[in-house]
This record gives structure tokens, sequence and C-alpha cells, in this order.
């Protein structure tokens, strides 16, 4: 599987196990739902890591309950618990769904589609804005570290300077330009 396992929902794991009838839109909703989730909570509504299995990570889903902070308002609490259903078909799964949410019926939601709403939170641009922690656990658990190691080894060649890096970084420099050129931008919004 080649996918945030702590986002992705409950059915896809079941496909992954037994097959099935596949799975849909919903599973995005149940992401928005985990990522909302640990936004407000600090860590995400179930424990799954990229080395937990996917039996253990099954019987979870059944087994255990999300928590929600008792300093939460009964509407975002709704919401959320509206988007992490466990059963996609009970599951808010469209636009539609979650502007209907009573939590948020003062949105602006012309507004929102326009990106017409000014942020509360603008990251620097000049500083670091995550833990890098993460990313160095899944480097730890890596199942092909050296894959990494070839590519840093790649790019330090390019920075000396030689005349292989220069050719090649001069081709991949025009492949670029070709793809900025040609790359068609679909905007799904429009």
């Amino acid at each position: 599987m080649s996918f945030v396992l702590s986002l992705a929902a409950p059915e896809v794991f079941q496909v992954y196990v037994d097959g099935g009838p596949g799975y849909s839109y919903p599973i995005d909703w149940w992401s928005l739902g985990v990522t909302a989730y640990e936004l407000l909570r600090g860590w995400r509504p179930y424990e799954i890591h990229s080395a937990t299995p996917i039996d253990e990570i099954l019987n979870m889903f059944k087994v255990e309950r999300v928590h929600y902070s008792s300093t939460w308002c009964k509407g975002m609490v709704a919401l959320l618990k509206k988007l992490l259903t466990k059963d996609p078909e009970s599951r808010l799964s469209s636009l539609g769904d979650v502007q209907s949410a009573p939590y948020l019926a003062d949105m602006n939601w012309d507004a929102v589609l326009e990106k017409a709403l000014t942020p509360g939170f603008v990251p620097n641009k000049g500083r670091l804005n995550c833990d890098p922690t993460f990313e160095l656990e899944e480097m730890i658990l890596e199942s092909k570290p050296l894959h990494k190691k070839k590519k840093r080894l790649a790019k330090n060649r390019s920075k000396d300077g030689s005349k292989d890096s220069c050719s090649l970084n001069g081709h991949l420099q025009q492949c670029l330009e070709t793809v900025r050129k040609e790359f068609i931008v679909f905007n799904r919004e429009k």
C-alpha cells in the first residue's frame, strides 16, 4: 500500500484484506475528518503508524471509539462524528453534505469557493513549519533505506559541477521547461 496509513478510511484496509466492492469519495471525507481531529486535538483519532499491521488497524476500527474533547462545542463534535463514521454509506461524502452541517451554517461558502477569505494563519516561508521527527521516523522504518542514499549521492554529484552532471542538469532543465509549457492546469472549481 502506498498512501498515508493514518489518514486511510476503514474500507480501504478492508478492500486490501479481502477484496470487495472497493471504495469511493467517502474515503477523502474520512481523511478530512482525521485531519480536522488532529488539528483540534494535537493527535489523530487512531494510533496508526506505517509499521502497524493491517489486521491490527482493522481491529482498532472495530474495538476502539474516538474520544472527543469535552471542551469542543457540540456542533464541531457532531461534524467530526459524521466525517469519522466507519460506514461509508452514512458518512458525509460531498461538499453539499458538509455545507449543510449545522456547525457550518454561518459559513460564507461563496467566499470560501472564491478563495476570498483571509486565512487565520499564514506560515513563515523563511523557516521550517513542520516537525521533522515524523519524516525521520518514516526514514528509520523505511524498508529500503539505500535508495534514499542513491538520491543523496546523485544530488551531491550534481553539486560538484562535473561535466556529466552539468549536461544532465541541462537536459533535466529542458525537460522541466517542456513540462511547464505543455502542462494543462486542471481547475475542478471552474
